[in-house]
């Protein structure tokens, strides 16, 4: 059995929680309270940080390397493309998102000056690169999905000026995966 240590504030763990739940894998979840994580959670990551899969003696930290493992370990259905030069290009973007998204979406979070701006610079990518994809639902959109969330839904951020980001959160509002992780969100207080 899967456990996974996870936050539900936690973008990262979200997108973890979408390809399991993609993958139809069930698991075992522990929540932990980041504004208090206990000793023990350092033993499974030396950084105290969340997400962090355990499967029988085998642990593993960091989204980007959970999702990897879970597409190999779980192979149908595919979250990257079957061609290598397509998956580097896939994997490239998760990269830049975790690089450029997430650390606007943290500075945004914090209040940080310029934080806005930063989060406006990397949605218009988004809203420039929307219909790239449309085609299937993977690894990109899973990487970014967590942090578009919860930007509308509990930081109040405008994302009117980005249409078709708004159209294709709402186009994935209906796979199970993504309701599910709304869900989440919306539990969470604001």
């Amino acid at each position: 059995m899967i456990t996974l240590y996870d936050a539900d504030r936690c973008p990262y763990c979200a997108r973890v929680r979408i390809v399991l739940a993609e993958k139809g894998v069930e698991y075992e979840d522990v929540q932990i309270d980041l504004g208090n994580r206990p000793d023990w959670i350092y033993e499974k990551n030396p950084l105290g940080k969340v997400p962090v899969l355990e499967e029988d003696t085998f642990v593993l930290p960091e989204s980007e390397m959970i999702m990897e493992y879970l597409e190999e370990r779980y192979p149908e259905p595919a979250l990257l493309p079957a061609d290598a030069a397509e998956r580097a290009l896939v994997r490239l973007q998760v990269y830049r998102f975790d690089t450029n998204l997430g650390d606007s979406y943290y500075a945004f979070r914090r209040g940080d000056e310029g934080g806005a701006e930063r989060l406006a610079h990397c949605l218009s990518f988004f809203e420039r690169n929307a219909g790239r994809w449309r085609d299937r639902f993977g690894f990109a959109e899973i990487a970014y999905l967590p942090w578009v969330i919860r930007l509308r839904d509990l930081l109040g951020f405008d994302l009117s000026p980005y249409p078709a980001v708004l159209e294709r959160l709402e186009q994935l509002s209906h796979r199970p995966s993504v309701a599910a992780e709304l869900d989440v969100v919306s539990a969470m207080p604001r």
